[in-house]
């Protein structure tokens, strides 16, 4: 697919979705820095790309500080040997009713979920400009992105708003052959999700594992996502065969959401 030989960065590589996209890159061919604060499992994860005779490297990284995604970037490009793609992954989720929000809840998402992928672009952007070739920026959003979900208004306007970077970015540097696109997840069994359906059941009532089987009742293909059927998207968005899609915000969600 074109990832052979690149050297890709994922932020929030250590687990979950994350996870499955650092190893899929690597299957693919690619060495994989992965961006993250949980060293035990994010060593573990190099662990695995190495065994697949290829080459990673654990950069402990809080994405909300923009200094520290730029040394990722910088440490990334110098111990793998160059710098090709670039998926901002690392996000969290807060789930609560629209009147409980406070500043400090709203500070917290906004500087991981907006600007962690914010300073991501950025990062990613002057690297290869430096470089002098173009690159991939992938960016994570969510169904959330698309639609505003109850309980999860907060997090939908962040998921809106790396939409919107992720347009913004991709018609600045068109022209610098770099493309900028998103990936948008639906009901997807990771640790994320165990915590939503938890923090649903303690605010709605309902039993937990409820909300978790409403969702994936409502997905077209019958079944909850895999991380592995994220990672698969986004290491087409990385491959040379999405050179020609930029700006663009794709639902993979087994038909939940349609646009």
């Amino acid at each position: 697919m074109g990832i052979a030989g690149k050297v890709a960065l994922v932020t929030g590589g250590a687990k979950g979705i994350g996870r499955a996209i650092v190893l899929r890159l690597a299957r693919d061919g690619a060495d994989v820095a992965i961006a993250d604060l949980d060293e035990a499992k994010a060593g573990e994860v190099v662990d695995d790309v190495r065994a697949m005779s290829q080459n990673s490297v654990f950069i402990i990284t809080d994405v909300s500080d923009r200094d520290q995604v730029f040394a990722a970037v910088e440490r990334a490009a110098t111990e793998l040997g160059g710098f090709d793609i670039m998926v901002n992954n690392a996000g969290i989720v807060q789930v609560q009713t629209i009147e409980d929000v406070r500043p400090s809840d709203l500070e917290l998402i906004q500087r991981i979920n907006v600007g962690g992928v914010l300073w991501g672009i950025q990062a990613a952007a002057a690297k290869f400009m430096q470089l002098g070739h173009g690159g991939k920026i992938i960016n994570a959003a969510s169904i959330a992105g698309h639609d505003g979900f109850a309980m999860l208004g907060v997090y939908s306007a962040t998921k809106f708003a790396v939409r919107a970077l992720t347009q913004a970015a991709a018609k600045e540097h068109a022209a610098d052959g770099i493309t900028v696109n998103a990936y948008c997840p639906g009901v997807v069994g990771t640790d994320m999700w165990v915590e939503i359906d938890k923090r649903f059941a303690e605010l709605t009532g309902a039993a937990e594992g409820e909300t978790y089987d409403k969702f994936v009742g409502g997905i077209a293909l019958g079944r909850a996502e895999t991380p592995d059927d994220v990672a698969g998207f986004v290491s087409y968005l990385a491959s040379d065969d999405a050179d020609y899609m930029t700006g663009q915000s794709g639902l993979i969600d087994g038909g939940l959401v349609y646009r």
